[in-house]
């Protein structure tokens, strides 16, 4: 049986929310993953109509009582939205969920009276870009260094840009890695299980730290562990968490962001409302993955660089395989992607610079690209058998320090550390017109799903052959 790897993450970030009754939709095409039986809205008179809404229909689907209809957690928030709880999702669950979908469809015309969004599904977003990883990381040598190599620009800490990356910490060695010298932040915590092996997705910061500091060693960045252990985190708390990271350390140049999930709408996450209208009104530019699922549905936020009023503060990245050429297998497209940089088999920091890191593989690798492409892509090598699949004896290695690892995860912080290094070159202090003159500039380009698109090549990534099988 061949694995089914959103399966296996679905499962996995269940495990991780114990407390949250989580399911897959908004149908079989399992395009993301919500929280049952929960509906989000707008505070005040928007929440009122939102929540008599569903309370009606609960109550025509399952014969009970409306007052198990209830708001959820603060009735106020800085991202202004209010958590509507319909029943005991472990409780009779499919009736009340079928009661959150029913209320959803009747809430369509209201909508479009007012013009805008009112009900939302509390929908979860993932660094693992909806769930799928483009792979897992692969020890790399020591003696190799990183690709994309050092830029040989000197750091200035008067000039210097700064970055925050929203992601799930730094390991605890990062800091023996002279390349991560001007990266400060939370640490991970936990990176270990029991047994002494590595967590899945713990260093997801650090090798992004180390892509970022390659592309741009002008920079200050700061890695916060805003997401859990497997990199996940509701919407309903997603708005608040951004603005905690940004308050921490005040409105950056740049935030960099492989976190992301569709939701079905072309509207954007009613979640991210609050936070995206600050970020208009900032000067922050902010570099969004564009997702892992090979699909062209919209993906949140990174689809907001195509929205009206957000074209000059949101630059979303998809990836490119290890040729520069073509798209990578996994990598999300369409036309609210801006651009695309080298997302397949990067190296960079990962852990273990201190001791020996063992890690079991979580994920089997496929017998052929599981997104239907001919060339030897992340999805088959290299081969390994993984602990999710249960299909054999796990495979597992060694991390010393550097790694391989592929995803629009990592080509983000390559295009963020594009637009800092431009601002440094210029000099421009203003990354969103960094951002609009790095495009324009732009002689590089690829080939993705038939179309000529925007590629954004660092200039020390060193581009290795895309094998055809």
């Amino acid at each position: 049986m061949a694995p089914q790897r959103f399966h296996e993450q679905f499962d996995q970030i269940q495990r991780s929310m114990p407390d949250v009754a989580l399911a897959l939709g908004p149908d079989d095409s399992a395009e993301f993953i919500y929280e049952k039986g929960v509906v989000l809205a707008r505070d005040g008179e928007e929440a009122r109509v939102v929540e008599d809404t569903v309370r009606e229909h609960f109550t025509a689907a399952t014969g009970l009582s409306g007052d198990q209809v209830r708001r959820a957690g603060p009735r106020t928030n800085r991202s202004g939205i209010t958590r509507i709880q319909v029943g005991d999702p472990s409780h009779g669950g499919p009736r009340a969920d079928r009661a959150v979908a029913n209320a959803l469809r009747a809430m369509r015309a209201p909508e479009g009276r007012a013009g805008r969004r009112l009900v939302s599904r509390n929908h979860v977003v993932s660094i693992a870009v909806n769930s799928c990883p483009g792979d897992e990381p692969v020890p790399a040598p020591l003696a190799g260094g990183v690709n994309p190599a050092p830029a040989p620009a000197a750091y200035n800490g008067a000039t210097a840009v700064n970055v925050l990356v929203v992601d799930n910490g730094l390991t605890h060695d990062h800091s023996l890695v002279p390349l991560l010298a001007h990266v400060q932040g939370d640490l991970h915590g936990i990176e270990t299980d029991p047994l002494g092996n590595l967590l899945q997705y713990v260093g997801h910061g650090t090798f992004i730290a180390g892509v970022l500091a390659a592309v741009a060693p002008n920079t200050n960045i700061t890695v916060r562990s805003t997401l859990n252990d497997a990199g996940a985190i509701l919407e309903s708390d997603f708005g608040d968490a951004l603005f905690a990271a940004v308050d921490a350390g005040g409105w950056p140049d740049i935030i960099s962001l492989s976190a992301g999930t569709s939701n079905g709408s072309t509207d954007g996450l009613l979640g991210l409302d609050a936070f995206m209208q600050e970020l208009r009104s900032q000067r922050t530019l902010l570099v969004a993955a564009a997702g892992n699922n090979a699909s062209a549905t919209p993906f949140w936020p990174a689809a907001y660089a195509t929205l009206p009023g957000y074209e000059e503060s949101v630059l979303s990245v998809g990836a490119l395989r290890t040729d520069g050429e073509h798209g990578a297998c996994f990598s999300n497209h369409g036309s609210w992607v801006n651009a695309y940089a080298p997302g397949e088999r990067l190296t960079s920091t990962l852990t273990g610079f201190d001791v020996p890191v063992p890690y079991v593989y979580q994920h089997s690798t496929y017998d052929a690209c599981r997104f239907n492409f001919t060339y030897l892509c992340t999805c088959q090598h290299p081969q390994h058998v993984g602990v999710l699949s249960g299909t054999g004896t796990p495979d597992k290695v060694i991390f010393d320090g550097y790694a391989h690892w592929s995803g629009t995860s990592f080509a983000t912080p390559a295009a963020a550390g594009m637009v800092a290094a431009h601002m440094t070159t210029h000099p421009e202090k203003d990354p969103r017109a960094a951002r609009q003159q790095l495009i324009a500039a732009n002689t590089e380009y690829a080939e993705v799903r038939g179309a000529n698109v925007v590629a954004l090549i660092p200039p020390t990534w060193h581009p290795g052959p895309a094998v055809q099988q």
